[in-house]
């Protein structure tokens, strides 16, 4: 299927997944997400995680979109040549012979490298949402001036 059948397939199955659950759709659905997640991994995932890794590696790719990389990759470049995650490597560009992004010694190390890039961008998104909810609703915090914030079970606690 290109890319757009995809796309309008999975909207139609999200469309009936809200009326009913149906197995057949939630796994069709899966197949669909990881096929469009997956289309610029240049290596075999396999195993249970395999939706997993190709759902970060999309969202890392969104992230370096919106941030950039570093101060030689900015977001244009990464828009312009898009993003390859290969054995070793993520560049930018097509291949394994475009410019490197970062370099891995595995992909198990690669694949640990992005989900911990997607980790902070989320924190550094919570605690920013967190800072403006308390800026803008008036609330003052009953604590010492050198509290930190800590994340436990969805719930803040200073």
């Amino acid at each position: 299927m290109q890319e757009k059948k995809k796309i309008k397939r999975l909207e139609e199955i999200n469309t009936l997944l809200s009326k009913n659950v149906d197995l057949k759709l939630i796994n069709e659905r899966s197949e669909i997400e990881f096929s469009l997640n997956k289309k610029n991994i240049n290596f075999t995932l396999k195993g249970n995680n395999k939706y997993y890794y190709a759902n970060q590696c999309a969202e890392f790719t969104k992230n370096l979109e919106k941030f950039g990389f570093g101060f030689w990759i900015n977001k244009d470049m990464i828009k312009r040549n898009g993003v390859s995650f290969n054995k070793y490597s993520i560049n930018n560009g097509y291949s394994q012979y475009c410019r490197d992004i970062k370099r891995f010694s595995s992909k198990e190390e690669m694949i640990g490298f992005v989900i911990g890039y997607n980790e902070s961008i989320t924190n550094m998104k919570e605690k920013a949402a967190w800072s403006s909810y308390l800026a803008t609703s008036g609330k003052k915090l009953e604590c010492c001036k050198n509290a930190t914030l800590q994340k436990i079970d969805y719930f803040y606690y200073w």
